[in-house]
């Protein structure tokens, strides 16, 4: 009964080191590629929440609270469902746009944020 006994590979940490290096690299370059996109895309989101925000404020007193309505609801559904608590804040979000709205509408107040 002979025993043979299997040394490892010097070149298997070698190759691990350079695969983990590669990917460390990759990784770098897609982040630094992200992140020269971010003014981009914040500029595009700026845009688009001012957008929202002319739509929103265009629409009747009825049609707003209508979509608050169902704003609040969705996100009591999804808090009561036991879903994660970013969807519930996200369906909020244009609830409280809508809401505040109606509130700055109804109280009598003029546009507070001037642009």
């Amino acid at each position: 009964m002979t025993t043979q006994t299997t040394k490892p590979e010097a070149n298997g940490t070698g190759d691990l080191a350079a695969s983990a290096r590669d990917i460390a690299s990759d990784v770098a370059d897609k982040a630094s590629a992200a992140a020269a996109r971010l003014p981009d895309a914040a500029n595009a989101t700026g845009v688009q929440l001012g957008r929202a925000n002319d739509l929103i404020r265009s629409e009747s007193d009825e049609v707003l609270a209508v979509g608050t309505s169902l704003s609040l609801g969705l996100a009591v559904g999804l808090l009561l469902g036991g879903a994660n608590r970013l969807l519930v804040i996200l369906a909020l979000i244009p609830a409280t746009a809508m809401g505040f709205t109606l509130f700055d509408r109804h109280s009598g107040a003029t546009n507070r944020f001037p642009r």
